[in-house]
């Protein structure tokens, strides 16, 4: 195991030559535009949630349900006078 890791640092320690070309390495000013403008909309971007964040409230169940809320969500049956409906068992 040793001699194998060994042999592996060896031969990536050896210096040999590459086809880098002259402009291998230099960055462009056009990456670092474009580096620079995703950083400013990710700043921006937390900006806004955290500002939205705050004005959310601390909870949103509520201390005394409407009495609608069963009829919104479609679990209970009104009769014409307004009143939910009982189910009489099938006689």
């Amino acid at each position: 195991m040793t001699d194998t890791l060994l042999l592996a640092m060896t031969l990536l320690a050896q210096d040999q030559p590459r086809n880098t070309g002259p402009n291998f390495g230099k960055a462009s000013p056009f990456g670092l535009l474009v580096v620079v403008l995703l950083l400013i909309g990710t700043f921006l971007l937390v900006w806004s949630m955290s500002k939205h964040l705050k004005r959310l409230p601390e909870s949103f169940d509520r201390e005394h349900p409407e009495p609608d809320q069963a009829v919104d969500e479609g679990t209970v049956d009104l009769g014409p006078d307004g009143q939910p409906r009982t189910q009489e068992p099938p006689g």
